[in-house]
């Protein structure tokens, strides 16, 4: 009872962005903004994530994991209403929590395979460079994909959903997904225990079935 009710903040925190994101995409859609009303479903979207993952796979998200995932989503589909063009530091701080994110998914995946075999040994030194080459590898992924949302964009001539500026953004990007990395490899591996044993069963749970 008592972990329920100090979860109850968090709760009321996530429904409120929820609301918001979808003040967002009804602004969008009623503005026919197709990069905000896209971007604010997306968000929404990622927003019941975590219910998903524990309803189908059993992969449980604590309170304030699951409120992380919801502000990073809730913050980028503010930043769609002009933020990330009118305000030069709105870029930076949205890559840095959705770089953690990244990372977290990483962390949790690859330490629960840890623990599931005796064949795989991740040393902790080993797994800060696994934390911060996995991200960057999405990273990476995702500004190509921008550049290709851009392009096919233009060759229609439709609004762009994804937006990349330049080789500059790119790189300033890629240094702020090494932030958000760098941040769970030295001070976030303690917070996602719960993700990881969440994984671990349910990878247990597939090989006896």
């Amino acid at each position: 009872m008592n972990a329920r009710r100090r979860s109850l903040p968090a709760r009321h925190a996530v429904r409120a962005m929820q609301f918001g994101i979808v003040g967002i995409l009804v602004a969008g859609v009623l503005a026919r903004n197709v990069s905000v009303a896209v971007n604010g479903l997306f968000a929404f979207a990622v927003t019941f994530l975590p219910s998903v993952l524990s309803r189908d796979w059993g992969i449980r998200l604590s309170p304030g994991l699951t409120l992380w995932i919801t502000l990073a989503v809730f913050l980028h589909a503010v930043g769609m209403l002009g933020l990330y063009d009118g305000v030069w530091w709105y870029d930076h701080v949205t890559h840095t929590l959705s770089a953690t994110i990244v990372a977290g998914v990483g962390y949790a995946t690859a330490r629960a395979v840890d623990r599931y075999t005796d064949t795989v040994h991740l040393p902790r030194r080993f797994m800060f460079v696994f934390i911060v080459t996995f991200t960057l590898a999405f990273g990476v992924f995702w500004e190509v994909l921008e550049f290709f949302a851009r392009l096919s964009a233009d060759a229609v001539g439709a609004e762009a959903v994804l937006v990349q500026y330049g080789l500059d953004d790119t790189i300033v990007d890629l240094l702020f997904d090494s932030v958000g990395a760098v941040l769970v490899g030295l001070f976030g591996t303690n917070t996602l225990a719960t993700a990881v044993d969440s994984v671990h069963k349910r990878i247990e749970e597939a090989r006896a079935g």
